[in-house]
């Protein structure tokens, strides 16, 4: 029997009534003012709702209009929203945006997805809410919650919050667009929560197929509880290009947010006795540091909450080694590789120093892979496919997208092993990598060249796989995994 998605739509939205308000709809209570909901929607990016409010309260006391916040600096606009998520990037999104909206729009915010999607900071589901909450537009704002909602129920079979989008165009009727996400935002937080959802005393439990939904466990009268436990961590990868240069660029507060178990970094481009004070102890972590023997150059990095039972420094090949390209955590169930694979060159010149270290390093793969689950991440310096760069037909011959180094990533795949986003996002132009020149990361003219790959046998253990795109502070974003 299929879902009656409109009759549940219905039941949650007077269900959600006593919930706590998404905050966006908060800001829209109280003023229709797209500039506030603009500003607010940045700022509620993998943020808590109620810090959100806060920093929106603070920040609007100072600039309340397109003008006002022109007049602010990058920090003084850091000190008024911080604790948000990244909230060193929001606050160049923010200052960015009047200039922006003053030499397109006239000052002020345009009322069209094209348009708004070339403000600073804005993606579509930024841009869906506006239309919707400051202009009475219909759109359907897919969040994480919409997404994960409509696959429990059924209702679409999607791997992207685009794909549910587009699905929920053709089955929703358009009246009722504007207030899916929030009916289903106020649900996801306060009943359908990601984790352990309260199965048990939700209004629709009768009508749910519950999808893939592990609720959580209620004990009988006078039982003893426990905390739910989890088994999930979450993985970071990033190259850094210099970690002393990333720490300018708030390194340490991207680590706070994205709050990692175990974080790899390439490119770290320092000794251990150039190491920042901070990151000579960071809080919560362990740090191992596999420097290359020449100074400003290479090198790997990983920082992790649990300790490894082992950790081996390269692959025993003593030219791949003094370059600290190779980092390898083992823990009680899983092997954990950090790499930052050999840039080819320009005309290939070192095309042949890259193929002896890919078949080093793929054999590394399959001896370890043979006894538990094999967790590889890092810069390999290549694009597989054609839908992993922006230009493919213009690469063919060059470093990163030669027909060689993508047959060695055909030869990953044909032994099994997994590219982990590609298992969650189908979709193009998912980037991790721009040029410094021509303005390439606003253009979004790219490449796909970090990576999540785990063996075969253990690809059922992905919970989920992502670009940070969000995040500056080097030529490369960070990328994640969720494993369980």
């Amino acid at each position: 029997m299929a879902f009656p998605l409109n009759d549940v739509l219905l039941l949650l939205k007077d269900e959600v009534r006593g919930y706590q308000v998404p905050v966006v709809d908060l800001i829209a209570a109280q003023t229709h003012d797209p500039f506030k909901i603009l500003v607010a929607t940045l700022l509620s990016a993998r943020t808590k709702d109620e810090v959100t409010a806060a920093a929106s309260r603070r920040l609007f006391a100072r600039a309340g209009t397109v003008e006002a916040l022109a007049l602010l600096t990058v920090a003084e606009l850091e000190q008024l929203i911080y604790p948000v998520g990244f909230y060193h990037n929001k606050a160049r999104f923010l200052s960015q945006l009047p200039a922006v909206l003053q030499e397109r729009f006239g000052g002020a915010v345009p009322g069209d997805m094209d348009s708004l999607l070339t403000l600073p900071g804005v993606g579509r589901k930024t841009a869906n809410l506006v239309l919707a909450v400051a202009f009475n537009k219909p759109a359907i704002c897919v969040d994480t919650h919409v997404h994960r909602i409509m696959n429990i129920w059924g209702v679409v079979r999607t791997e992207t919050p685009l794909q549910t989008e587009m699905a929920l165009r053709q089955i929703l009727p358009e009246p009722s667009w504007g207030e899916v996400n929030s009916i289903l935002v106020a649900f996801g937080q306060g009943t359908c929560t990601p984790v352990r959802p309260h199965c048990d005393r939700c209004v629709i439990a009768t009508r749910c197929p519950r999808i893939g939904v592990t609720p959580r466990t209620v004990k009988a009268a006078g039982e003893r509880s426990a905390m739910p436990q989890t088994t999930e961590k979450k993985f970071v990868s990033w190259n850094v290009n210099g970690v002393r240069a990333a720490m300018k660029n708030g390194l340490l507060e991207v680590l706070r947010d994205l709050d990692a178990d175990i974080v790899a970094l390439q490119e770290i481009k320092v000794q251990p006795e150039q190491l920042p004070e901070q990151l000579r102890s960071v809080d919560g972590y362990q740090v191992f540091w596999n420097p290359a023997k020449k100074k400003g150059y290479s090198g790997t990095a990983i920082l992790t909450k649990t300790a490894p039972l082992q950790v081996w420094y390269g692959l025993d090949v003593p030219r791949f080694d003094e370059e600290g390209r190779v980092l390898t955590l083992e823990f009680a169930d899983f092997y954990f590789i950090n790499v930052y694979a050999p840039n080819a060159q320009p005309e290939l010149k070192r095309l042949s120093f890259k193929q002896d270290f890919n078949q080093a390093l793929l054999a590394h793969m399959d001896r370890l892979a043979r006894t538990k689950s094999l967790v590889l991440c890092g810069d390999l310096n290549v694009a597989h496919k054609e839908i992993d760069l922006a230009n493919p037909k213009a690469n063919v011959k060059n470093p990163g997208f030669s027909p060689e180094e993508r047959a060695w990533m055909d030869a990953i795949t044909a032994a099994g092993y997994i590219d982990t986003f590609r298992k969650f996002d189908p979709s193009p132009e998912r980037y991790t990598w721009w040029s410094y020149r021509f303005n390439a990361r606003a253009k979004n003219i790219g490449w796909r060249i970090d990576y999540f790959i785990v063996d075969q046998a253990s690809g059922d253990r992905v919970v989920d796989a992502a670009i940070h795109d969000e995040v500056t502070g080097s030529d490369h974003c960070p990328v994640s995994m969720v494993f369980r």
